[in-house]
Formats: structure tokens, sequence, C-alpha cells
């Protein structure tokens, strides 16, 4: 079991309602120390200014989307290793591959629900 409350997780979304479920299902599963960011060029200035164990990023968001900061990330030495877990209402085969060709963690469909969300962060950070 990964113990959340020792972790910082950030995560990015530029719809509000979004953020809070997102926030609400992590605390669901012991993991309190959340932060948010409203967009990826937000979400990369915390990363590098921060010190976080986890990254859960929408997709479909502007000016940078998930894909573009997740590409940020790995090209960043200092957080290439980040786990990134992409939220997307988008399940499309192109999507996915995408994404894992950029070098994504794991890949949650929308709607899902906090034992969903438990099993892939387990997964990304090898507890599961």
């Amino acid at each position: 079991m990964v113990n959340g409350r020792a972790m910082n997780v950030l995560i990015v979304d530029d719809y509000k309602t979004m953020l809070r479920i997102i926030r609400n299902l992590l605390k669901q599963i012991d993991f309190d120390r959340v932060d948010e960011a409203s967009d990826g060029a937000e979400a990369l200035t915390k990363l590098r200014h921060g010190e976080y164990g986890l990254v859960i990023s929408d997709w479909n968001m502007q000016p940078m989307t998930g894909l573009e900061l997740l590409q940020e990330v790995r090209a960043d030495s200092r957080l290439r290793a980040m786990p990134f877990i992409m939220v997307t209402a988008e399940s499309t085969a192109e999507n996915v591959v995408a994404a894992k060709q950029a070098g994504v963690s794991n890949y949650i469909v929308k709607p899902f629900d906090a034992e969903t969300l438990r099993d892939k962060i387990e997964k990304v950070l090898g507890n599961g």
C-alpha cells in the first residue's frame, strides 16, 4: 500500500471542478498533500521549483496540453523520472500510443473512481 501522506502530488487540469473531484478522490485514498495547477505551463513552473512525487494531469488543456507537459517533464533531467499519470476523456489508440511514446507512467480514462485511481497510483509507484 502506498503511503500518500508522505508524498506531494501535483494535479493539473484547466477545469476547476475536475481538480476538486481528483483532490477528493485522492483524499479518499489517503493522499492529503495535493497541489494544483490550472495548465501545463503553471505545472511545469511548480515542478521545477517544488518537490513532488507524482503528477496527475489532464490531457486537454490550453495553452500547454498534458502531452506537452509530459514531454517537457521527460526532457528535464531533474524531473525525468517523475511518475506521471495522464487523465483523459479520450481512449483512442492514437492517444494511448502518443502518451506511451512520450513516456507516460499510466493512463486513466474519465470518469473514474477512487479505487481506479489507487490502482493506477500503486502501479506507477511500484506497489501494485
